[in-house]
């Protein structure tokens, strides 16, 4: 690893042992970018580049960073705390932030056209499309802005409900919720019980939106999420996933206080993330034949801090999954 591009501290290790994994995956087959660095003297000439290989030597400092962090875990009364009810801290984000936090994903009609075909006016059928943890509307308004399709209807549902109230809010959604177009609600997608949004019934949906959603989750409600995500889902149906991947750099920067359990983290505002392997993407989307594997692939982005001379790798996980 570059020198600079993480920041590394000694601290006597506890008895708790991290549990790292060294599959990134490869960039196939989604399209990433177009900006590859094919001469290292070149790095610092813009300030992001795609495709970027690991070497052994970078993941061997992230995994001693990971380590680090497992020397002063988040204690139990305070994992409990955080565990217990996730949405305050959603709440309190969407508080601070509101619109502010709004940015239009463009990426979304590179690497999912699927997403804008059924927005065209020549698509021209009943199609269905739910966007899961829509917050301010990342997503969701982008589509409603660009639908030709006078049959599509869009959902949106998040498990805070300041963030579904700042959508509600939107006059954009005003007019269109009026023509029966625009739809949104406050939903736990892991809840227990199987209850789906409002106004959708199971198999009801063509396209699934997950974006930087499920690593907010507990590993021990990825199970139900997935269970009612496929309730929801027609036949034939995707889901459209987009999330942290291990060794980003966002998780190696944590320090300590900050390690809920094994690649699950606590940020500043109290929300929750996890950071995946596509190995275990397939483990919890496709164990058990409620959902096939489109296609997987990992995002390696290098961000350069031309200034200050730094290095900072990026890792994200995509891919779509169709129900059977």
């Amino acid at each position: 690893m570059p020198e600079g591009s993480y920041e590394m501290k000694d601290e006597t290790k506890k008895d708790i042992k991290p549990a790292l994994d060294t599959r990134i995956g490869k960039d196939d087959p989604f399209t990433f970018g177009q900006r590859y660095l094919d001469n290292e003297e070149d790095v610092f000439n813009h300030n992001a580049w795609d495709h970027v290989e690991w070497g052994e030597e970078q993941i061997e400092q992230a995994k001693g960073m990971i380590a680090q962090q497992y020397t002063h875990p988040v204690g139990e009364f305070e994992k409990n705390l955080y565990n217990s009810n996730p949405a305050k801290y959603w709440d309190m984000f969407y508080k601070h932030n509101k619109e502010n936090f709004f940015k239009d994903r463009k990426w979304l009609q590179i690497e999912f056209p699927t997403l804008y075909e059924v927005t065209s006016e020549n698509y021209n059928q009943q199609v269905a499309v739910l966007e899961v943890g829509c917050g301010a509307g990342n997503t969701f308004f982008p589509i409603l802005n660009q639908n030709k399709n006078p049959k599509l209807k869009l959902f949106g549902c998040d498990y805070s409900k300041v963030a579904v109230d700042l959508v509600r809010s939107n006059e954009k959604f005003e007019e269109n919720s009026g023509k029966g177009i625009a739809f949104s609600s406050v939903w736990d997608l892991s809840n227990p019980e199987g209850i789906l949004p409002d106004d959708l019934e199971p198999n009801s949906v063509d396209i699934i939106i997950l974006i930087f959603v499920f690593s907010a989750l507990h590993p021990n409600q990825w199970e139900s999420a997935v269970q009612n995500l496929s309730k929801v889902l027609k036949p034939g149906g995707k889901i459209l996933f987009r999330d942290y991947g291990r060794y980003d750099l966002a998780q190696v920067r944590f320090k300590k206080g900050r390690l809920l359990d094994d690649n699950f983290y606590i940020r500043g505002d109290g929300t929750r993330v996890y950071f995946f392997t596509e190995e275990e993407l397939r483990e919890i989307f496709c164990n058990k034949g409620l959902f096939k594997e489109g296609k997987i692939g990992t995002d390696r982005r290098l961000l350069v801090n031309r200034k200050k001379q730094l290095k900072m790798y990026r890792n994200w996980l995509q891919a779509v999954f169709e129900k059977p």
